[in-house]
């Protein structure tokens, strides 16, 4: 096999890779991103709930 189209096949994979996962965080609603927005709030608070304070 010629290593330049190795090398092609190879980075068309990767970009194609890429390019999924951008389409995955970008390409959502308003509303899916305000959801997800609100539950990694919240389990932000339960873990500072969590928390000792050593003084």
């Amino acid at each position: 096999m010629n290593l330049k189209r190795a090398r092609k096949a190879r980075a068309r994979s990767e970009a194609e890779a890429k390019a999924e996962a951008n389409r995955i965080a970008h390409g959502r609603t308003k509303t899916e991103k305000k959801l997800t927005k609100a539950e990694q709030e919240a389990v932000a608070r339960k873990l500072d709930g969590h928390k000792r304070n050593d003084d």
